[in-house]
């Protein structure tokens, strides 16, 4: 967790500010300086953030191999700045407060002191490597990290017969909750019974405090960003509510960002430029069910499409004008278990559209112009366990489904109907988030193989790329001008930027835990911005590479 460096009072925590940076190359900078400790000296890849008190904004960037970091002229307008910083393992020794003035050059030095509380400052990924016991017994809580840290497991205190009620009970929370703001799922054989969580019960009461009062396993963190990883700007922008969840997050021609609010009835639009922050209301049509939308896509004619997850329906936005109208599904394929994720976009070709209902595996498609509905059952063909994440279309308006509860890449024929699955390379890879590009091959991520992976439509054929840092967990990847494919997670607070040609990966830490769930890359500056929402911090996150 990122290390607050409030204001302090100057005799108590002496800070050093001055007026000229030293370094030649930070003279052009807004804000510039050093970060050290007096274990390591000087320090490399720690995140500095700069925010005024009660601005909406926060910049970070990192600091290089020779702890010296710095804010260019055009990121920090004159004024007071309160500095905070991420550093696995260590934390601020006294307060930081810089003043900007208009010509620049503030400078000040960042000391840092050894943590007091490792174990708050830990990310997701950190708490699964430190646990001990086998992946497969560690397989189970990748799915927790969606509403909350794992370091609420590590802290609990519960004994094996408290896991396995406290398990059904989360296991009956819908996936758009928050721990400000749970929500129940109306279909209670989703939850299952105490007795089917014995086995992971029995796992949690050796890992948390039931029987301790401190962890018998060391905590193990990553390594800090070094070399190309310093090289980012990172600028957050916070939304007006706790309960926000920003999902998937686009951008539209213009480069206005809109959002998916996966824990509310709203479609989100923030302007980056003049800080504007517009909603626009989506019709709730059961009111005892969780409510939420998880995609948003633009499709070929610039209107917005999005689900309502439980609410049952799909909707479709005109961004020009507000206007939005809805698409119900009809009663017969929406009973308490309906779950409607995705939307598949191509309808220019034949006027339909597909979705997917979560609950029942259905696979569903409406023709927009005669509202009728048509259901598929794909995941009749396949044996062991079957779960459809995600759902797009190509070129062809056929349907590609991610398979997640086992591994697998299926298509249906748009006029056929037929369904055929690909296994995906490493076998029960839990496929979660695809993107598709004009020649229809699929880049598709692989939650448990750790991995990416290019699927060539024509061929039928793929290429997988592993990731390095273990447990990253990839939920959805997008590809640059450049080739490079972005990649995010809910795991390492890491956007991750893969080259296939090389196979090497470039990760960028960011200054706050950061439950990114979108992939969106704007390849329309110089270097491609990566943009991803953070789910559980309410905020709109922007990455600069600057090289």
């Amino acid at each position: 967790m990122r290390t607050r460096l409030l204001a302090g009072v100057a005799a108590l925590f002496p800070i050093i500010l001055l007026q000229a940076a030293p370094v030649h190359a930070q003279t052009a900078a807004a804000l510039a300086g050093q970060v050290s400790s007096e274990q390591e000296g000087a320090m490399e890849g720690v995140v500095v953030t700069a925010q005024k008190p009660g601005d909406i904004v926060t910049v970070s960037v990192v600091s290089d191999d020779k702890g010296h970091f710095a804010f260019p002229k055009d990121r920090l307008a004159p004024g007071s700045y309160n500095l905070t910083i991420r550093a696995v393992g260590f934390e601020n020794s006294a307060p930081a407060k810089a003043e900007v003035t208009a010509d620049g050059g503030a400078n000040i030095d960042i000391k840092l002191r050894k943590a007091r509380n490792l174990a708050a400052q830990l990310n997701n990924a950190e708490w699964l490597a430190s646990f001990p016991g086998t992946e497969a017994q560690k397989d189970f809580l990748m799915d927790c990290t969606s509403c909350h840290t794992l370091e609420r497991i590590a802290r609990s205190t519960h004994d094996v017969d408290e896991w396995m009620t406290t398990i059904t009970r989360m296991k009956g929370y819908a996936p758009v909750s928050q721990t400000i703001k749970p929500q129940r799922m109306l279909d209670p054989a989703r939850a299952g019974k105490p007795e089917d969580y014995r086995q992971a019960a029995e796992y949690l009461a050796t890992i948390n405090l039931s029987a301790t009062d401190h962890w018998e396993y060391p905590l193990k963190t990553m390594p800090r960003p070094k070399g190309a990883a310093t090289h980012v700007i990172v600028t957050e922008y916070k939304l007006p509510r706790p309960t926000i969840e920003p999902h998937d997050v686009i951008l539209d021609r213009d480069g206005v960002v809109w959002y998916s609010n996966f824990g509310e009835m709203f479609i989100g639009k923030f302007d980056t430029k003049t800080l504007q922050h517009t909603e626009y209301p989506v019709k709730q049509y059961k009111p005892d069910a969780p409510v939420g939308i998880l995609n948003i896509d633009f499709d070929r004619n610039g209107k917005l499409w999005f689900d309502t997850m439980y609410q049952g329906a799909l909707g479709e936005l005109d961004p020009k004008t507000g206007e939005m109208k809805m698409y119900p599904v009809p009663a017969e394929y929406n009973d308490y278990r309906a779950q409607l994720n995705f939307v598949g976009l191509r309808h220019d070709v034949d006027g339909k559209v597909w979705t997917k209902d979560v609950g029942t595996n259905n696979v569903l498609r409406l023709d927009i112009a005669s509202s009728k509905w048509e259901m598929f059952r794909p995941t009749d063909k396949l044996t062991g366990p079957r779960g459809i994440y995600q759902l797009i279309s190509d070129s062809q308006n056929n349907a590609w489904l991610a398979e997640f509860g086992d591994g697998h890449l299926g298509r249906i024929d748009a006029k056929t109907g037929e369904t055929k699955w690909f296994d995906t390379p490493t076998p029960h890879a839990r496929a979660r988030r695809m993107a598709i590009d004009d020649h229809d091959n699929i880049l598709l991520t692989l939650y448990r193989a750790n991995s990416v992976t290019y699927f060539d439509t024509k061929t039928e054929k793929f290429t997988e790329y592993k990731l390095p840092t273990p447990y990253t967990a990839p939920y959805r990847a997008a590809a640059d001008k450049n080739g490079n494919i972005w990649v995010s997670n809910m795991t390492t607070d890491r956007a991750v930027r893969l080259d296939p040609k090389t196979g090497k990966t470039i990760e960028y830490l960011m200054p706050t835990e950061t439950n990114m769930r979108s992939a969106y890359v704007d390849d329309t500056g110089k270097n491609p911005v990566f943009w991803i929402g953070s789910n559980h911090q309410a905020a709109l996150v922007k990455v600069e590479p600057l090289d």
